[in-house]
């Protein structure tokens, strides 16, 4: 009975667990913390209703993305701004996408085509900001850039490769975030016109450059900031 009784509220667990690791993530990406404030379990466990177990592994999984640090007296804090955290961060991407964006051009295939407009349409379609969502970029917006990034990559048919884009692109998210804070007069509609253009031309060195300059300009946003 006993065994039963564990395995059946194993699932609740994992619905709590999965509850409040979206709470915090939303929070984290609007800005509800500040770089470095400290996310204290036992605090979040009373202020979400649940166990400690389960802010501990929401809290496990935010480190794994990126979006957590687990510091060295065993509590949790969102990433303190750190110019070298996010400049490796960026060299990754600078390292791993352009790369990635090349193959992409070579073995895509039409519907990929098709996909890529369609994700590019949708993008400047959405409005980058709306007065609920505060001062960072909005929600709708930061997921359709998202997926144009992740649907030019696509073409490249490699699985893995694909992941890597993935655990980048969430713990590279923050940074994004903050360096477009700074950088209001970024032409961030041109860079994103420049991508699907040179991707859809079929011109893998053009669309490698561009997409490496793209990167670089929110790794030079950052660097700004400690300045």
């Amino acid at each position: 009975m006993t065994q039963t009784a564990q395995t059946s509220a194993s699932p609740g667990k994992k619905m709590l667990s999965e509850q409040v690791h979206a709470h915090l993530r939303d929070a984290i990406m609007r800005g509800d913390y500040a770089p470095g404030d400290a996310l204290k379990p036992q605090d979040l466990a009373k202020e979400q209703g649940v166990s400690l177990a389960v802010v501990r592994e929401a809290l496990v999984r935010l480190v794994g993305e990126g979006l957590a640090d687990r510091l060295h007296n065993r509590g949790f804090a969102v990433p303190a701004f750190s110019d070298r955290r996010w400049q490796e961060i960026a060299e990754a991407r600078r390292t791993i996408e352009p790369v990635m964006l090349r193959m992409s051009v070579e073995r895509g295939d039409v519907d990929w085509e098709a996909r890529v407009r369609a994700a590019h349409h949708r993008l400047t379609r959405t409005p980058a900001y709306v007065a609920e969502e505060g001062e960072h970029y909005s929600a709708a917006w930061s997921e359709a850039h998202r997926v144009f990034h992740r649907t030019l990559l696509e073409g490249c048919g490699n699985p893995v490769l694909l992941e890597t884009f993935d655990r980048l692109w969430t713990a590279s998210e923050l940074a994004r975030r903050w360096a477009a804070h700074r950088t209001p007069g970024r032409d961030g509609t041109e860079e994103h016109r420049r991508l699907e253009e040179t991707a859809l031309a079929r011109d893998a060195d053009a669309a490698a450059e561009a997409l490496s300059r793209h990167l670089t300009q929110t790794a030079a946003a950052l660097a700004e900031r400690t300045r």
